[in-house]
């Protein structure tokens, strides 16, 4: 049996990546318990291979459900869809033969339309009132699943007044990787971890490709090595990016345009990127240029208004501004014969992620030392604080030690590269001055404290993995200790925090 198949989630619960839809559809089938719900439909949409079609055969299972699908192409016709419309509107149910029946015999049957954005082509119309119908009416639960909803939502209002609209994501690489591991050991076939990152990172948040590519490389083997992995085709999403922008740009037909925007899987923002950076060596005349960057501003306010409302209907607007009006721009028939370049701004943002990663852990250690929001330590704190740390090398190490910075957010605060000599420098002398505040504590209360050195007990002989598990667990039950020591020596529970500086120890 194909592993997708074999391994396809029989339960919501095995659905990876996507809790909060999972929770979502789970409660408005739970809601047809009661009577009719507020919704009669529900709308899961998002990318392929994410888990739309599983979840909603999973969930037929949890609640004992029959299953109606419709997917097939013959069934794609309004007059199919109508007469389960109308007449699931008279009924309370009906048979696994089609027959109808009354509201005291038979179950409950979950509709589901598939690929339901498909449904209103342009050879039958009569689809959009029968799902129309459907959705109003229908005395059954009905799921529709679609890649786009937002064309489909153009085509019928009632898709999105009607109907409880839930999103699929891409599930992360991580989280695909810990569902391989375990197909692999029910297979018997060990992977290599780097193999595993490739494949989970190549599927590009498509499930089933995952699986799919597992299982080809793990056909009459004991094992897959990174090796093997070596030779999995990445899906690249710039070959598709590319496309789209010489549809955009160089088709010369606006319609193709939109249709390449609107099925290029991408973020609308990214998409504004590509084209953004590529305008000006495409659109050469000044004419095309100036009406090329008003229909992309325009794009981007829809954008913006997306962001700031949570109201994600505006993306339609802005692809058709992005595509088919940015087109439609252009008069004349020259463009440019450069090669389309990759955004820069994506270029210095990538460049400048290890920076603003490490900037934010700074801001936030300052941040909870200080009892302060990680905003103010950025604009209040952390300019004084490089002050000082860069002037005065005995207070940066006293720094060092306060906050427990790492060589990068020392490095950041006065502007010295992680392995420079000051930083390292800086690192030693916190190191000793820990040293010295613990053996202080210890030479105070060893007579409530037990003092013991790992080594002696084979700490050292356990594998660094297994270490990096215990430690906190070892420094937690430290912690634990020393509050309490300091609560007998202060005279208060060892649960009184300091705050603000109230009480001083």
């Amino acid at each position: 049996m194909d592993w997708t198949e074999k391994y396809r989630p029989q339960t919501l619960d095995g659905v990876i990546g996507n809790p909060s839809a999972v929770n979502a559809l789970r409660a408005w089938a739970k809601a047809w318990e009661s009577g009719v719900p507020e919704y009669r439909a529900v709308v899961l949409m998002g990318p392929p291979g994410v888990g739309k079609t599983t979840s909603a055969e999973a969930l037929a299972r949890e609640m004992g459900w029959g299953v109606v699908e419709m997917n097939a192409s013959d069934q794609r016709k309004g007059s199919a869809i109508e007469d389960i419309a109308i007449r699931g509107s008279r009924f309370n149910t009906f048979d696994s033969d089609g027959s109808y029946l009354d509201a005291g015999s038979g179950g409950k049957k979950l509709i589901i339309l598939d690929e339901a954005d498909n449904f209103f082509g342009n050879n039958d119309r009569g689809a959009i009132p029968a799902v129309n119908e459907l959705i109003s009416t229908t005395m059954q639960p009905v799921i529709l699943i679609v890649n786009d909803f937002y064309g489909l939502s153009r085509k019928s209002s009632a898709i999105k007044t009607k109907t409880l609209q839930i999103t699929y994501k891409r599930p992360q690489a991580s989280t695909i990787a810990k569902s391989l591991y375990r197909i692999a050991e029910n297979e018997g076939v060990e992977v290599d971890p780097v193999a595993m990152e490739a494949i989970a990172e190549n599927a590009a948040g498509d499930m089933r490709a995952a699986v799919r590519n597992l299982e080809s490389m793990a056909i009459g083997e004991d094992s897959v090595t990174a090796e093997m992995s070596d030779q999995l085709s990445r899906r690249d999403s710039r070959t598709d990016l590319f496309g789209m922008l010489s549809a955009v740009f160089r088709k010369g037909d606006p319609a193709i345009a939109r249709k390449a925007v609107i099925e290029t899987d991408e973020e609308p923002g990214t998409k504004l990127l590509w084209i953004d950076e590529n305008l000006p060596t495409e659109f050469v005349e000044p004419g095309d240029l100036v009406r090329g960057y008003d229909k992309l501003s325009r794009s981007a306010i829809f954008l913006g208004r997306a962001g700031r409302r949570q109201y994600y209907g505006f993306w339609s607007y802005a692809s058709d501004y992005m595509s088919f009006a940015l087109a439609s721009s252009k008069m004349s028939d020259r463009y440019g014969h450069d090669r389309m370049r990759f955004p820069g701004y994506m270029t210095k943002m990538s460049r400048s992620r290890s920076v603003r990663e490490t900037k934010s852990s700074l801001e936030m250690k300052l941040s909870v030392f200080m009892h302060c929001t990680p905003s103010r330590a950025d604009s209040d704190l952390i300019p004084y604080l490089s002050m000082m740390a860069t002037s005065d090398p005995e207070l940066r190490a006293e720094i060092v030690a306060d906050l427990c910075l790492d060589e990068n957010e020392l490095g950041f605060l006065i502007g010295k590269k992680a392995d420079s000599k000051d930083v390292k420098a800086a690192m030693a002398a916190a190191e000793r001055i820990l040293e010295e505040r613990a053996l202080a504590f210890l030479n105070t209360h060893t007579d409530t404290i037990m003092v013991l050195d790992a080594l002696e007990y084979g700490v050292g002989d356990v594998p660094a993995s297994v270490r990096s598990f215990l430690e906190p667990i070892f420094f937690y039950a430290m912690s634990c200790e020393l509050r309490a020591a300091r609560g007998k020596v202060f005279d208060h529970s060892p649960e009184f925090r300091r705050y603000m500086g109230v009480e001083q120890y």
